[in-house]
C-alpha cells in the first residue's frame, strides 16, 4: 500500500504527518501496524514509563444552564435534590481534603456543571480553600465552558478572569468542554455551549500567562473520522503557538441516561485506534491519557500499548461525570499500589508525577 509506506517513511524522518494521513490511518491502517507505530512512538518520547498521580476529584455542582445532548451528569439549574442536583458547598470541599490528608494527595481536580449564577469570585474562593488548607496540592480546575461564563457573568475579559484565578491560586486548566470543534456537530451535541474558537482562545491565553493545561476529544457519537483530525489539527496548530498542552485525553462517548443513548458506542477495538492515531498526529503534545475512569481498567491497561503513556490518577471515588453515563467503573478508585500493579501487568514501569509531569517517584 503506497499510502502506508509513504506514512511510514515519515515517521521513521520525524516528518511530520498531514490531516490526510490520519484520515488514511483512521480508515484503512491495519490495526497490527498502528498499535507497533503507536508503541514507538511513545516509546521515543518516554521509554518504558507509564505514568499516574494521587488525585481526587471536586465536581461544585451538577446544575447547568447547558444541556448537552451527550450528557447524563447536568441538571436544570431549578431541579432539586430528591431529582438528583446537587450543590456542594466549601465545608463540603474541606470535608473531602480532610479525608485525604497530607501527603496523600498531589493534586484536585475541579469542574462541574456552569451554574447560572457564579461568576469569577466563586471559582476564586474555591481555589483559594484548597490554597489556604493545603499549599501542598496543585488545583487544576474548571473548563474552558466554565471560564467563559464566569467571564461573562463577573463583566470581566477571559485574560482578567483568568489571572484572578491564578492569583487566587489555579494552577493549571483540565482540558474538557472540548467536545468535537466542528460548528455542525457540535450545535448536535453541545447546544449553546461556548463555541470551538471560544474554548481555543481560553487555552491559549492561559498558556499566555504561564498556566498550563491538557485537551480532550469528545468521540464515537455523531462525529466522523474528518471531524477528529480536524479537532487534533486545531489542537496541534495551538500547541505551536504556545508549548502550552500537556497531554492529550481522548474521551469515550458513554450512551446510558442521555439524549444520544439511542447511538450505539464503539468498539474497544475503535478505543484503541483512536490513540494511537493520535499518539501519531500529535507530535507536539508530549503525554497521551487513557482515562481508567472512563475506559475500565483493562481497557486502559490495553491503551499502553498503543502509543498511551498516562493512566491518570487514584481518584478514589470523587466523579460522578462518567459513572452517570455509562463508564465501566461505577465507584471509580484505586491506590497507588493497585495503578502501579496494572501498569506492571502491561510491561510497564509506574511513574508517579506531579499535575505538570515531573516525576516524584519510580517503582
Amino acid at each position: 500500500m503506497i499510502e502506508l509506506e509513504s506514512i511510514q517513511a515519515k515517521l521513521a524522518a520525524q516528518e511530520r504527518l498531514s490531516p490526510q494521513d490520519a484520515l488514511w490511518l483512521y480508515t484503512h491502517a491495519p490495526s497490527d501496524w498502528l498499535r507497533e507505530h503507536a508503541d514507538k512512538s511513545r516509546q521515543l518520547r518516554h521509554g518504558n514509563a507509564a505514568f499516574y498521580n494521587r488525585n481526587i476529584h471536586f465536581e461544585p455542582t451538577n446544575k447547568c444552564i447547558y444541556a448537552c445532548s451527550f450528557c447524563a451528569f447536568y441538571r436544570k439549574p431549578e431541579t432539586s435534590a430528591e431529582a438528583g442536583a446537587w450543590d456542594y458547598s466549601f465545608a463540603d470541599l474541606k470535608s473531602l481534603l480532610d479525608a485525604h490528608p497530607a501527603p496523600t494527595l498531589t493534586e484536585v481536580h475541579i469542574t462541574g456543571g456552569v451554574h447560572p449564577d457564579r461568576g469569577v469570585e466563586f471559582g476564586e474562593a474555591l481555589c483559594s480553600l484548597v490554597r489556604d488548607l493545603r499549599p501542598e496540592i496543585h488545583v487544576k480546575a474548571f473548563t474552558a465552558v466554565e471560564i467563559a461564563y464566569f467571564a461573562r457573568k463577573s463583566g470581566l475579559t477571559i485574560e482578567a478572569t483568568l489571572s484572578r484565578l491564578q492569583q487566587a491560586g489555579l494552577a493549571s486548566l483540565p482540558g474538557g468542554g472540548a467536545e468535537i470543534f466542528d460548528p455542525e456537530v457540535r450545535k448536535q451535541i453541545a447546544g449553546q455551549k461556548s463555541p470551538a474558537h471560544r474554548w481555543l482562545e481560553i487555552h491559549e491565553t492561559a498558556h499566555g500567562l504561564g498556566i498550563k493545561s491538557n485537551a480532550t476529544m469528545l468521540y464515537g457519537h455523531v462525529e466522523e473520522f474528518r471531524h477528529r483530525v480536524d479537532h487534533m489539527l486545531r489542537l496541534r496548530e495551538l500547541q505551536d503557538r504556545t508549548g502550552g498542552f500537556m497531554s492529550f485525553i481522548p474521551l469515550r462517548y458513554r450512551n446510558e441516561n442521555n439524549a444520544l443513548s439511542h447511538l450505539a458506542e464503539v468498539s474497544p477495538e475503535e478505543d484503541l485506534r483512536n490513540y494511537a492515531v493520535a499518539r501519531l498526529f500529535l507530535d507536539n503534545i508530549p503525554h497521551l491519557k487513557a482515562y481508567w475512569v472512563m475506559l475500565g481498567i483493562p481497557q486502559a491497561g490495553a491503551a499502553l500499548h498503543w502509543g498511551v503513556d498516562d493512566l491518570d490518577g487514584t481518584v478514589d471515588d470523587t466523579t460522578k461525570i462518567y459513572s452517570m453515563a455509562g463508564a465501566e467503573e461505577k465507584k471509580p478508585g484505586m491506590t497507588r499500589a493497585q495503578l502501579e500493579e496494572i501498569i506492571r501487568g502491561e510491561g510497564r514501569d509506574p511513574v508517579e508525577r506531579d499535575s505538570l509531569y515531573r516525576k516524584i517517584h519510580v517503582s
